[in-house]
């Protein structure tokens, strides 16, 4: 019974995924006319004007500098927070871990006003910088809360023996419990670019002001694709853009599936 219920579950997650990827290479007549089927011939001019004319090149291009900055600044000091909560006795660690975790109740639409001011009146509304911050600074609690876990299952014995080695203790995070930590490293990493691939609310917000359509993210570009094509009954080539956002993601979990199996079961197993 759990392999039925596993296998419709794929099913049902992958047929969306494959119809979407399909229709990117029918004409708008197949589309209407015949959704299921596949297409007559490989139509990679829908890719081409979706990437052009959509402007979805610019828009996946600014993504990709927005998520690249804020997953590096997210694992870096996300991983360095939760080494010393996880590692080190001072006073005020449990607040400190617990301040962590209280942020990731807190909605993020209960703080969009007070965000817009702050981000605001620092100069950074409607830029990449402003939109990388705050990208980081929303997923460091996860980030925080999951790896505080998982550096608390690595053995001690190790850090002990590099400490007696002549390791400081930079030395010992960088060179040896961090590379330990790469399973969970890898598993976190994945849901936060998750999150900061597929963010739509942050950038509706924060992308304000003049010039800002030329630094959109790619949530915000597909969303004005699909009103601007919808009028127009380009849907070839919505589905295009779709699918061209799609394939970071399908890529990442391909390549670090099994790091991801291995770092969510790691605790589990230790």
């Amino acid at each position: 019974m759990p392999h039925v219920f596993l296998a419709v579950w794929a099913l049902l997650t992958t047929l969306p995924l494959v119809w979407a990827v399909l229709s990117s290479f029918k004409s708008d007549d197949e589309i209407l006319t015949d959704p299921w089927s596949l297409p007559s011939r490989l139509r990679w001019e829908n890719w081409a004007r979706a990437w052009t004319s959509a402007h979805i090149g610019q828009y996946f291009l600014n993504s990709a500098v927005v998520v690249t900055g804020a997953l590096t600044l997210t694992m870096l000091f996300g991983a360095m927070a939760a080494y010393v909560l996880a590692r080190y006795k001072f006073r005020g660690n449990r607040i400190v871990y617990y301040a962590f975790v209280g942020g990731m109740m807190f909605p993020v639409f209960l703080a969009l006003v007070p965000l817009f001011f702050v981000v605001r009146n620092l100069g950074l509304l409607g830029t990449l910088p402003g939109l990388t911050l705050v990208y980081a600074a929303y997923s460091l609690p996860f980030t925080v809360f999951f790896l505080t876990a998982f550096f608390r299952t690595l053995p001690g014995t190790v850090a002990e023996a590099a400490m007696v080695d002549g390791c400081g203790h930079f030395g010992l995070f960088f060179r040896v419990m961090l590379p330990m930590a790469r399973p969970g490293l890898i598993s976190v990493g994945i849901f936060n670019f998750l999150f900061q691939w597929n963010q739509y609310v942050l950038p509706i917000v924060l992308m304000q002001g003049e010039g800002a359509e030329d630094r959109w993210v790619l949530a915000q570009g597909l969303t004005a694709l699909a009103v601007n094509e919808g009028y127009q009954g380009d849907f070839s080539g919505l589905f295009a853009g779709m699918t061209i956002a799609m394939l970071p993601v399908l890529f990442g979990y391909l390549l670090f599936h099994r790091q991801v199996q291995a770092g969510l079961s790691a605790g589990q197993l230790r």
